[in-house]
């Protein structure tokens, strides 16, 4: 699978996905990330990507120009979808994670400043959101979709079944609380039923523990 990440600050992502699990998917040949700095696709001197908003508004936003001419110069594959990161866009959750990871593409737009021209939305798939809150850009929101589509892949983790019982595996729910050793660390003890050796007691132990998410 291929991440396209259009960014004006493309080294943001350069230590995280050169680490750890995203390294190793990269190194596989499985997945593959791209960062590509909006100001490429700019035509003054300045290398402008943003401009003041008509009526007078504070602040400055990222022009369309610039976007859209990266978008048209990026390869593209069969299965794709481009996705813009917006506070006020739908929530990222884990059932859209899965969804992605079935494409063969994803362009990721990263907001900055005040935001972006609203004409932007008429050639993107998805606006979307990692919660109810603002940040200063949507490099952040970018690197968790990535992360969190991109550990769905096939043979990213090393074992598939890893999938199957964390949270939200399936939708809403939490997965039951793990220990390791020591048994008992500052009077906290793991649960006697774990260090039993009965699978069937294990087991049953861990479907009471998975709980429906509480609604907030």
């Amino acid at each position: 699978m291929r991440f396209d990440i259009l960014t004006i600050f493309p080294r943001i992502f350069d230590s995280y996905i050169n680490e750890s699990i995203m390294k190793r998917a990269q190194d596989s040949g499985i997945i593959e990330i791209y960062s590509h700095d909006l100001r490429a696709w700019t035509t003054d001197k300045h290398h402008s990507v943003d401009d003041t908003p008509y009526g007078g508004n504070p602040g400055m936003i990222l022009k369309v120009e610039p976007i859209v001419r990266a978008l048209r110069a990026l390869p593209v594959l069969h299965k794709k979808k481009i996705i813009l990161f917006d506070p006020a866009g739908a929530q990222f959750r884990q059932a859209r994670a899965r969804k992605y990871a079935k494409l063969d593409q994803l362009v990721l737009i990263c907001g900055r400043y005040e935001g972006f021209d609203e004409r932007v939305k008429e050639y993107v798939d998805d606006v979307i959101s990692i919660g109810p809150y603002v940040l200063s850009g949507g490099e952040l929101p970018a690197l968790i979709v990535v992360e969190a589509v991109g550990r769905l892949c096939e043979g990213v983790l090393g074992n598939i079944e890893s999938l199957a019982e964390e949270t939200y595996s399936t939708e809403g729910f939490v997965e039951y609380p793990q220990y390791t050793r020591p048994e008992i660390f500052e009077g906290h003890a793991v649960p006697k039923v774990l260090m039993s050796g009965n699978h069937k007691a294990i087991t049953a132990w861990q479907k009471t523990k998975t709980r429906k998410q509480s609604p907030r």
